[in-house]
């Protein structure tokens, strides 16, 4: 297991999350906090910030840091945390991320100018050392819809547009579609739509922002009706899976995400999935993108989830697999 310095502040090993505030997490369903029991379990200070907590500090002597890279410095004001249930909060301190063996860069989407900078702050400290994961460049530059076309022929069919006329020419040609926002989370925004719908224009210019934005419109699949499989890789290698399926109901909901009334089932990868998984995994790991979650329906990839995947809770309750703890364990060989 990689380790901080030996005279680390925040400990040997330790564990920095990056997390939103830890009182909105919930341990029941919250990954991160899957992640960070893991890594107490393994014998490793955990540690919490938000991203408010980052800042850069410029060394008093003005020297060039033993790197050669600038005289600047990436610092958190970081709490230690223990489970007591699930966590106690000891007295926050203000330490080089360099203290730490790994950052976990687990905030919640959107992906806004506070992210973004924040990225750019935790580069600071990957660029002396510390692993960050996933890697801040890979953070902003897959975006989590976008990034699928890398491997557009593992998709159901797809365009990218703002123009009211191509998108609508794209619904009439595949008759039922999906379309989502770029920067959506959790199903939040995906509509369904098709060539019939009255409206149709008005709502194209709605989604576009009267097509000013790109959105993403994908043929619709109706085996989403039997579920939306989410699949955690760990350094490239699928450790994990859970079926998602659509409530339905009154409303006719096809969306899957647990966010939204989904329900999780217990679930093997096809043969189909393993070899999407194969497929992207050199790149994932060329990347620096360590812990990933990837959605596939029908046998075809919808989205590389990269910002903070969930589903570690659903993966250990449905399938009986330590996956926080696998993923910790998986730190020593990456």
């Amino acid at each position: 297991m990689a380790s901080a310095p030996a005279d680390s502040p925040a400990g040997s090993g330790a564990q920095l999350f990056v997390v939103d505030p830890v009182e909105r997490l919930n341990p029941a369903k919250d990954s991160s906090v899957a992640l960070m029991q893991a890594a107490e379990r393994a014998g490793l200070p955990v540690w919490v910030c938000t991203i408010g907590d980052l800042m850069a500090r410029q060394h008093t002597d003005g020297a060039a840091s033993g790197d050669g890279a600038d005289g600047h410095s990436a610092w958190t004001r970081a709490r230690p945390l223990r489970p007591q249930p699930w966590h106690e909060l000891g007295e926050a301190q203000l330490l080089p991320l360099a203290a730490f063996a790994h950052v976990w860069m687990r905030k919640d989407p959107p992906v806004d100018e506070a992210y973004l900078y924040a990225t750019h702050l935790l580069e600071l400290a990957e660029r002396r050392g510390v692993r960050v994961i996933n890697r801040p460049s890979a953070l902003r530059a897959w975006n989590e819809k976008l990034s699928s076309l890398r491997w557009s022929h593992l998709m159901a069919p797809t365009l990218v547009a703002s123009r009211v006329d191509v998108l609508a020419a794209f619904t009439a040609e595949h008759r039922e579609v999906v379309l989502k926002p770029l920067g959506g989370r959790a199903g939040q925004g995906v509509v369904f739509a098709a060539a019939v719908t009255p409206g149709l224009g008005a709502l194209l210019e709605l989604v576009t922002a009267q097509q000013t934005l790109p959105v993403m419109v994908q043929a619709f699949l109706p085996g989403v009706s039997a579920g939306d499989k989410r699949i955690l890789l760990v350094d490239g290698e699928p450790l994990g899976a859970v079926n998602r399926v659509p409530s339905g109901g009154a409303g006719g909901e096809f969306r899957s995400n647990l966010a939204v009334g989904g329900q999780p089932q217990a679930t093997e990868l096809s043969e189909a999935e393993r070899r999407i998984c194969a497929e992207l995994a050199p790149a994932l790991r060329a990347e620096g993108l360590f812990f990933v979650g990837i959605d596939v329906i029908d046998g075809r990839l919808s989205e590389i989830n990269v910002t903070s995947p969930t589903g570690i809770r659903e993966v250990e309750r449905l399938g009986g697999i330590p996956l926080a703890d696998h993923t910790i364990a998986r730190l020593a060989g990456a």
